[in-house]
This record gives structure tokens, sequence and C-alpha cells, in this order.
């Protein structure tokens, strides 16, 4: 897949409020400071595209980004890549926890359009139980996630595949199956043809 045109569309503080359109959306979320908005650019090869901040938590809508692809095979797709805003971030007020936890919640369930979440899960770290409660709530809603592993760069390939692999691992007490996974680096692009391809192969399934 190759990413022709990217651009900010529209920050929503509520799910009414996003596009109207019927473009599939992909979203993107995870805990705070998961770098997030620095995958995002990578994929779209678009710097400065989602806003990366030095603050973790910042972003507190939900930011639709307009994307038009083409395939392998000439075809052009139009889409949505949705930015949702950070959870676990401890700084926060509990209202505006609250309140972004049913946001999140609310677009995730109500939101016909969305076609696939993905988790980001910075491969550094052992499980959390936030990210591990989050997962398990969207297998029991039905909804259809894939996770990417983040910042393989920080610890090299062989060490994030490690880590992947242990962090999949966890999850074989309550799955019989288990989700798509892939492993990224923003800094060094790895990972992004993964992706293309995954989001590619799923427009493909969902015009069948």
């Amino acid at each position: 897949m190759i990413i022709n045109k990217a651009q900010f569309t529209i920050s929503a503080p509520r799910v009414s409020m996003c596009p109207k359109e019927d473009k599939p959306e992909y979203a993107f979320i995870g805990r705070s400071n998961v770098g997030k908005s620095s995958l995002i650019n990578m994929l779209c090869e678009r710097k400065g595209l989602a806003k990366t901040s030095a603050t973790p938590g910042k972003t507190l809508l939900i930011n639709h980004f307009f994307i038009e692809s083409t395939t392998e095979k000439g075809e052009k797709n139009e889409w949505y890549l949705v930015d949702l805003p950070g959870y676990g971030f401890a700084k926060r007020s509990k209202s505006i926890q609250q309140q972004l936890e049913q946001m999140i919640s609310s677009y995730i369930l109500q939101r016909k359009q969305l076609v696939n979440v993905f988790v980001l899960i910075d491969v550094r770290h052992e499980q959390q139980k936030i990210d591990r409660e989050f997962i398990d709530w969207l297998s029991m809603s039905g909804i259809p996630f894939s996770i990417v592993f983040t910042k393989a760069d920080k610890i090299g390939m062989p060490k994030a595949k490690a880590n992947a692999e242990a962090w999949m691992k966890q999850l074989e007490d309550g799955w019989e199956e288990m989700p798509p996974y892939i492993i990224t680096s923003s800094e060094k692009r790895q990972g992004r043809d993964e992706m293309l391809d995954y989001i590619e192969k799923y427009m493909n399934t969902n015009e069948k």
C-alpha cells in the first residue's frame, strides 16, 4: 500500500462530532507515552501530522486523519486513521479520566465505521494490568483489534521479538485464539510495510 495523501480532518470532543461519512476507520490507542503520534507520522510519512508532545496524556480528543492510499493492484482507497486519547495517565484528574474513558468506550462500541483497533504496547516493558484489562474488554465486546509493539529500536530487534513473544504467551491463560501482532520502531521505520499490508488485507476482506 502507498499513502498518497494524509491530512488532519477534525478533533472531536464527542463521538457525535466525528465525520459522518461511511469511510472505514482504523483506530490507534495505547497508554500515554507509548509512541502513538510518532508511529502515525511514520506510517503516513508525514512528520508533524500527529502532534508529538513531551507531556504524556496530551491527546484529549478523537483526532481523525483522512488517508488516500493505493494498493499494489492500483486500486485507490479512502479511509480515516483515528488517533484516540491515551489511557492510564496518572496525573489526570479523576473527572477528566472518567470523561476520557467514556469517550473512548463510546467511540469503540458505537462507531459503525470502525474496522480495527490497533492497541500500542511499549515492547520494553512486561505486560501491564491496564493493557491486559483493555484488550480483554475489546475481546469481550467483540471488537476486532491487533497489537502493535512500539519502540523496538530502544532494545534491538532480537530482544524486542523475545519480549513480544513473552507478552503474547501471557495471553494464553484466557485466550483460545491469539490476536495478531506487529513489532515496530518509528525511529527505524520498522513494521511500516507490515502494518500497511495488514490494513490493505482488511480492506480487501471487507469489500468481499
